[in-house]
């Protein structure tokens, strides 16, 4: 504590602190494994910042495109009603029907034009949902990995605390499981949603 405030400590500094003050090599190999778990956490921490800004990002590209393509299918109606005004006057009596079969056909094939533009931007739209879930269930992934880092640093702490050797064990494991977790969403890679579907799809077909 200072005179401007207090800090608190996270198990890492504990772990750096509690190292410093011991030549045990046990307590050296922990507070290295702390610092090191310390910078992977960091890094997955980045990772799943930025994969949860792209999702923000691509859902905006998608509401965007779903505007134009709403734009372009309200100008589509549109044109078929001034369509069907100019077909429903083609049928009047004493109105000359050539007069307004130019104006048919002009608008008849204005409306493909806008209705396949209409199509592309729901198309766009569409492709931007499914990135923009893609990156959010990647972020999910890049949390999970952060999470594990977490755990593993206060489990580290907490065996400098008690110097239980199984718990040093204990360690490693969450922090290996965190790893691979963090090189899944690395390599876009969800052996759950897998494992899941699989068996789902195997529950379905009993």
């Amino acid at each position: 504590m200072s005179g401007h405030g207090f800090h608190v400590h996270g198990p890492h500094d504990h772990a750096v602190e509690h190292a410093a003050h011991s030549s045990d090599k046990f307590s050296g190999n922990i507070a290295v494994t702390t610092a090191i778990l310390a910078t992977i956490g960091a890094m997955f921490g980045y990772q799943g910042g930025a994969t949860q800004n792209d999702a923000a990002l691509f859902k905006n590209n998608a509401a965007i495109a779903k505007t134009e393509a709403a734009n372009r299918w309200n100008y589509y109606q549109a044109k078929s009603n001034k369509q069907n005004l100019a077909e429903l006057a083609m049928t009047l009596p004493n109105v000359d029907p050539e007069k307004y079969k130019a104006d048919v056909a002009r608008y008849k094939s204005e409306k493909e034009g806008i209705k396949k533009e209409a199509e592309e931007w729901e198309a766009k739209s569409a492709e931007w949902d499914k990135k923009s879930d893609a990156a959010l269930h990647q972020h999910h992934q890049w949390a999970l990995a952060t999470t594990a880092e977490q755990i593993a640093i206060s489990l580290a702490a907490i065996t400098l605390l008690t110097s239980r050797r199984w718990l040093q064990g204990a360690t490693y494991v969450v922090a290996a499981g965190g790893i691979a977790l963090g090189l899944f969403a690395w390599l876009h890679v969800d052996p759950i949603g897998t494992l899941l579907a699989k068996f789902g799809g195997a529950a379905a077909g009993h």
